[in-house]
């Protein structure tokens, strides 16, 4: 592995809230003028590849991964797909996540899924399901996620007390990241078929 793919990884793991030449550092031993070689390195790397979709951004000496403006169109029709379109997996997961958890930041969605989590939450953000409702007081001002009036209106719930009792230990299990989805859809499944049954006795 090279020295430019630590880094590369490092930004890609890091998603929208970047990563500072400082945390660079501390993740990898370089030295911070070597961080900032590489940085500017990579940024050139990615401009002259006319079949490359990513770029660097920096701001306020932190560093992030984002797309060329040339790719815009194609993922804005990805990512605004219409609601009627199922939600995948890995969405399910996040948002049951982050309905039984909320407020969090995506850092701490990672750790309870074990795997990178950005771009799921992008796509459900541009979806309406999940919002910003703040940022921690914390380095970095991580932004925390909660879920929306359409994730309520999507799952037929009036409030979030209306949530299924589910067992919140098992949401994290990091070495076993799929039963949160499971136990997501499972007590859903029961509140409807019970709310089917409560229509058809009324």
């Amino acid at each position: 592995m090279t020295n430019i793919e630590q880094i590369e990884g490092l930004l890609f793991v890091a998603g929208d809230e970047g990563i500072t030449v400082a945390e660079i550092e501390h993740a990898t031993s370089f030295a911070k003028p070597a961080i900032t070689t590489m940085l500017t390195n990579l940024a050139t790397k990615y401009d002259q590849d006319p079949d490359c979709a990513l770029m660097v951004l920096s701001t306020e000496n932190t560093y992030r991964l984002a797309t060329k403006a040339a790719v815009a169109p194609v993922l804005k029709r990805y990512f605004e797909a219409p609601l009627s379109t199922s939600l995948s997996q890995a969405s399910l997961e996040v948002l049951a996540i982050i309905a039984y958890r909320q407020p969090l930041t995506r850092i701490e969605i990672d750790e309870i899924r074990g795997v990178q989590s950005g771009s799921t939450i992008q796509k459900l953000v541009l979806r309406q399901l999940v919002t910003e409702t703040g940022r921690l007081s914390e380095p970095g001002r991580p932004i925390l996620y909660g879920t929306t009036e359409l994730f309520l209106d999507y799952f037929g719930l009036k409030t979030l007390d209306d949530l299924p009792t589910i067992d919140l230990d098992a949401l994290s299990d990091a070495e076993n990241p799929a039963p949160e989805t499971d136990l997501f859809l499972n007590a859903f499944q029961d509140k409807l078929q019970g709310d089917d049954q409560d229509r058809e006795e009324n």
